[in-house]
């Protein structure tokens, strides 16, 4: 893969597989997580949105294995527990590969089945018909194109790495680093465009991460430049 196919590049799936040896399982792991917050109101059953918080902290290192193995068997999708309307069957099958013991399969799992999720969700009605559902409005490759800017905010351009100058975030009491904390911590990714503010008044002139702070996004928990700055892989 170029820097161009990385660049406009609309298959998860290649993405991931090109990354797959370089990429850390925390960027992997919250890869998964966003994607799962991506469609939210798919997954609807608590028990399946508090498995999505767990794995978010397992990648942080927050919560230990047994946690997230508990949420896991906790999760209707799981023991042959049957979800209840509105839930979307197959977005809980994509739900279900945050508990995969390897990363890149949990990431893997999600970029398949989250597009499956979506594409048959005007059959949710009866999910044993989605088989015999033509994509005519374009579900899946609209999903595959929102997990691939995903991809993109996790890993950045690996083809062009940032360099972080500690001045950065000594400048003025450490004014980049709180900043940055504060954004992750509260998912407040709207206020990256302050960031990248703040960064040009401590000194940064890099392009890559002063426009992805400006960029329209996506930003999930996980993205390249927050995680930079504040020294996480």
């Amino acid at each position: 893969m170029t820097e161009a196919d990385w660049l406009t590049c609309t298959e998860p799936a290649r993405m991931l597989e090109f990354l797959r040896d370089r990429a850390s399982e925390r960027k992997l792991r919250l890869f998964a997580c966003a994607y799962c917050r991506r469609i939210w109101l798919m997954i609807g059953d608590d028990r399946s949105r508090k498995l999505v918080g767990v794995a978010e902290r397992y990648a942080d290192g927050l919560a230990s294995r047994d946690e997230l193995e508990a949420a896991c068997r906790a999760a209707p999708y799981y023991e042959g527990h049957e979800p209840e309307p509105p839930v979307n069957i197959m977005a809980g099958d994509a739900v279900k590969n945050l508990g995969a013991p390897d990363a890149y399969w949990a990431a893997y799992g999600i970029a398949f089945d989250a597009v499956g999720a979506v594409r048959f969700a005007p059959l949710i009605e009866d999910p044993a018909e989605a088989e015999f559902y033509i994509d005519y409005q374009g579900y899946a490759a609209r999903e595959k194109e929102s997990q691939a800017s995903l991809l993109r905010d996790v890993l950045g351009n690996p083809f062009r790495p940032v360099m972080i100058n500690p001045s950065w975030l000594a400048w003025n009491a450490s004014t980049v680093r709180n900043m940055t904390q504060a954004i992750y911590e509260e998912r407040a990714f709207d206020r990256l465009p302050i960031l990248a503010d703040a960064l040009e008044d401590a000194g940064c002139t890099d392009a890559e991460i002063l426009n992805h702070c400006r960029g329209p996004g996506p930003h999930v928990r996980g993205c390249f430049a927050v995680d930079l700055l504040l020294g996480r892989e």
